[in-house]
């Protein structure tokens, strides 16, 4: 049979599974004996395997093959934000008690301005106020921004897709962590870029990976998380920054460098030794809040015009009433001071985190707001979060960070940030006592324990 019919054959597994045929949580054969068994080349039933990822349908896992997904035709199943009502260990937005009279007061004290900002329609480069105040924010160490290379958005996410649709016309590559922020997946997807998965050590992407794939095929920039990756929790030491660094100034490769964790650890970014080969994208959503924030964009002298332009095609220029409450959190001190108590908090819940899942393998760095969890072999990945989620604990397996398809770790991450302490270690004792139980629980009572 021709390779070009391997999605004809999708949709007759597709229709195998809508009829009940095969079940959910059910494991396909090894591709080499589905090949064999439909009369296929070995390269149309990876073909076939990759479609039926693609539609959702099922789940690879390294080394224990690929599954019917666990949550077909749920009524709640895993989406990206949490059900409504469910435990959130999804997202990694954090509110202290202590942030909401400090926000209040710096609101209330912008009076009229605030007024005047809001009525008013401002481009990627907001105020010179704002870029200058923004510049000295977001110094660091070897790193001081020229106020003349910022841009605004109304999000860090809106920075992120500017920044690759700056830098790459929909058909070429990016190359990123194999396992990475899943928003950034669904904006390549949107723009038609192609994401390369590098190869990653306990420090990040590896400098070679990034040469061997380039030589392959040439790719068009970076996507890195260098600080507290999402989700491993992976930070490059100051010699893996400066590799690659030298890497992109002897390429000619540009870096988009997601920054919004860095306010939780103690870190140049890789501008600092590049500057004109890094792109970095910060924002206020996680250290200030998601709901009135802006994302900062810090480019490279050569690219300013592009990226503007992008950020204006895109409609993604920061509001005026939330860059003049970003200006005033910078520049008063509050968004720094919230930073320092953050990390505090970070911290503190790792360490509860650690205790509750005493036991499992849990790896991660001890400053980041999330952790993965490596399941027990009675497991699987989106099984699990299917249990938790049932339970009212709502988690993200490992597929949805995944690059390739079928690629995925028996993981999941579990963010900490949102929960009241209180709940969670309830939820962190729920989740230990269901990963060490195993599967055969996954009907039992839907309750947080």
């Amino acid at each position: 049979m021709a390779a070009t019919d391997y999605r004809s054959i999708a949709d007759a597994v597709a229709a195998e599974i809508a009829a009940g045929t095969l079940h959910p949580g059910e494991r396909l054969p090894p591709q080499r004996d589905f090949a064999y068994r439909r009369g296929i080349a070995v390269s149309t039933a990876s073909r076939v395997y990759a479609e039926l990822a693609r539609r959702g349908l099922v789940l690879g896992e390294v080394g224990r093959g690929t599954y019917i997904r666990s949550d077909l035709g749920a009524p709640d199943p895993i989406r990206p934000e949490p059900p409504s009502g469910a435990l959130d260990l999804q997202r990694t937005m954090s509110r202290l008690p202590e942030q909401e009279t400090l926000l209040a007061e710096t609101l209330a004290g912008l009076g009229r301005p605030a007024v005047e900002a809001a009525l008013t329609l401002y481009g990627p480069a907001g105020t010179p106020q704002a870029r200058a105040i923004a510049a000295r924010f977001l110094a660091c160490g070897g790193f001081s921004p020229d106020p003349d290379r910022i841009l605004f958005t109304g999000n860090g996410r809106q920075g992120l897709a500017a920044a690759l649709a700056a830098l790459a016309p929909p058909g070429e590559r990016i190359g990123c962590e194999p396992l990475t922020y899943p928003v950034i997946k669904g904006i390549a997807a949107r723009l038609g870029i192609a994401l390369v998965p590098l190869a990653v050590d306990g420090e990040g992407v590896r400098p070679e990976a990034i040469l061997q794939a380039h030589r392959a095929m040439p790719l068009r920039g970076l996507y890195l998380q260098p600080t507290l990756q999402n989700p491993l929790g992976l930070t490059m030491g100051p010699q893996r920054r400066a590799e690659i660094a030298a890497l992109l100034a002897g390429t000619g490769l540009v870096a988009v460098e997601d920054a919004v964790y860095g306010f939780l650890r103690d870190t140049d970014p890789i501008a600092a030794r590049a500057p004109e080969h890094a792109i970095v994208v910060d924002s206020l959503s996680k250290r200030v809040m998601p709901g009135l924030t802006v994302g900062m964009v810090v480019s490279p002298p050569a690219l300013v015009d592009r990226l503007a332009a992008s950020v204006r095609q895109g409609g993604w220029s920061a509001q005026g009433l939330a860059l003049a409450a970003a200006t005033r959190w910078m520049g008063d001190g509050s968004a720094a001071r919230l930073a320092l108590t953050k990390r505090r908090d970070a911290a503190e819940r790792q360490a509860l985190a650690r205790e509750r899942l005493a036991g499992l393998t849990v790896t991660g760095d001890d400053a980041a707001y999330h952790l993965w969890l490596a399941l027990p072999e009675t497991w699987r990945a989106d099984a699990y979060a299917a249990a938790a989620l049932r339970r009212g604990i709502a988690l993200i397996p490992a597929a949805a960070f995944a690059v390739s398809p079928g690629h995925a770790p028996n993981a999941v991450r579990l963010a900490l940030a949102t929960p009241a302490r209180d709940d969670l270690v309830r939820a962190l004792d729920a989740l230990r006592h269901l990963a060490l139980a195993g599967d055969d629980l996954a009907g039992d009572d839907p309750t947080v324990e």
